[in-house]
């Protein structure tokens, strides 16, 4: 059975950081991009980052380019989210998601992504 399971989520101020870290387990996805999503009620869930298999290759969403960085580590089959400055707006629950193809590509839209982890809370207070 495939799982994500993400970790590192919390209550913290505005300008803090925090690591979320989400670790796979069933199989691996170091052939395959990974991302972070997020999402508010009442909204869509949206692209934050994401990494192609080997770290080489990476984007964001404007709303957080140059404060979040995403990283991976395939040995243990993990990816991170490294959040600074955060800001009020950063507030929402995160996921992680891994394409099950293998492939050199990065992906924006959740469509793409076949495994998702239940989320972390992310409450940023200003």
């Amino acid at each position: 059975q495939v799982q994500l399971v993400e970790s590192g989520g919390g209550l913290v101020q505005a300008g803090d950081s925090l690591r979320l870290s989400c670790v796979a387990s069933g199989r691996t996805f170091s052939s395959s991009a990974m991302g972070w999503f997020r999402q508010t009620p009442g909204k869509e869930r949206e692209f934050v980052a994401v990494i192609n298999w080997s770290g080489a290759s990476t984007s964001y969403a404007d709303s957080v380019k140059g404060r979040f960085t995403i990283s991976r580590d395939n040995a243990k089959n993990t990816v991170y989210l490294q959040m600074n400055s955060l800001k009020p707006e950063d507030t929402a629950v995160y996921y992680c998601a891994a394409r099950a193809a293998p492939g050199t590509s990065v992906y924006y839209t959740r469509y793409f992504y076949d495994y998702w982890g239940p989320g972390t809370q992310v409450t940023v207070s200003s």
